[in-house]
C-alpha cells in the first residue's frame, strides 16, 4: 500500500456490477473540503521526492540514484548558500558561521541537527528528525540532499569540504551522524564520503578552533 493510502481506513469495496446501480448519487462537491484525506502540499512533495528517489534506485542503482540527486542537491546548496551570504552581509562564512547556517537551514525545513563537535579539522553533526519525515526511510539517495548542501556551502566558504553520512535514518538508524571534513589529508582521506571544492579551486586552510560546547 502506497504511503499516501496507508493513512486512510480500510473501506469496504462495491461490487463493480452493482456499485452504479445502488449508489445513490454524485457526492456533495462541496463536502470535498472538509473530509479528513492525508494530503497536502508538503506531504505531496515529500511523496513525490519518495517516489523519484524509489524509481531511481530500482532502475538505474543506488549509486546512479544518488548521482542525479547530488546534482540538484549541489545547485541548492550553492543557491542557499548565497541568500544566508547575503542575508548576514558577509563575503565569505566563518567555520564557526558554517556551522550556525548548517544547523539553522535544516530547522527551517523541520530537521533537528545539532553540533556535537567541532575543531579545525571537521564539523560533526547530530540529527533527531529528517526533513522528509518518514519518507526518507528506505530511500538512502534522498541523504545527498544533506550531503551536497552541506558539502556545497562549507567548500564555497572554506574551499574544501568531505562529507561523510556516518549514520542516516535512511538506513534505519535512530538519527543522522554526519561528519563535514574541512581539510583535505589523511583523515578525510579515510572516510568515505563525497568531496566538494569551491568554484575557485583555492583551498584556505580554517583557522585552529576551540572546540565546541557540548
Amino acid at each position: 500500500m502506497d504511503d499516501l493510502t496507508s493513512a486512510l481506513p480500510a473501506v469496504t469495496r462495491a461490487d463493480p456490477s452493482t456499485a452504479r446501480e445502488s449508489r445513490p448519487g454524485r457526492a456533495d462537491a462541496r463536502a470535498l473540503p472538509l473530509l479528513d484525506v492525508p494530503l497536502e502540499r508538503d506531504v505531496f512533495l515529500r511523496t513525490l521526492l519518495r517516489e523519484l528517489a524509489g524509481t531511481l534506485q530500482d532502475v538505474v542503482g543506488l549509486n546512479e540514484a544518488s548521482g542525479f540527486v547530488s546534482v540538484v542537491g549541489q545547485t541548492m546548496g550553492r543557491q542557499i548558500d548565497r541568500v544566508y551570504r547575503t542575508a548576514l552581509g558577509v563575503p565569505r562564512l566563518s567555520p564557526e558561521e558554517v556551522a550556525d547556517v548548517l544547523v539553522d537551514l535544516k530547522a527551517r525545513i523541520r530537521g533537528d541537527f545539532f553540533v556535537i563537535e567541532m575543531d579545525a579539522d571537521r564539523i560533526v553533526l547530530g540529527n533527531r528528525a529528517c526533513p522528509f519525515e518518514g519518507q526518507v526511510v528506505g530511500r538512502p539517495a534522498l541523504c545527498m540532499m544533506t550531503s551536497n548542501v552541506f558539502g556545497s556551502i562549507a567548500a564555497e566558504n572554506l574551499g574544501y569540504a568531505k562529507v561523510e553520512l556516518q549514520e542516516t535514518i535512511a538506513l534505519g538508524h535512530a538519527g543522522c551522524r554526519v561528519v563535514v571534513h574541512l581539510r583535505p589529508g589523511a583523515d578525510a582521506d579515510l572516510a568515505p564520503g563525497r568531496e566538494y571544492f569551491s568554484d575557485g579551486g583555492a583551498f584556505d586552510a580554517p583557522p585552529d578552533l576551540a572546540p565546541a560546547s557540548p
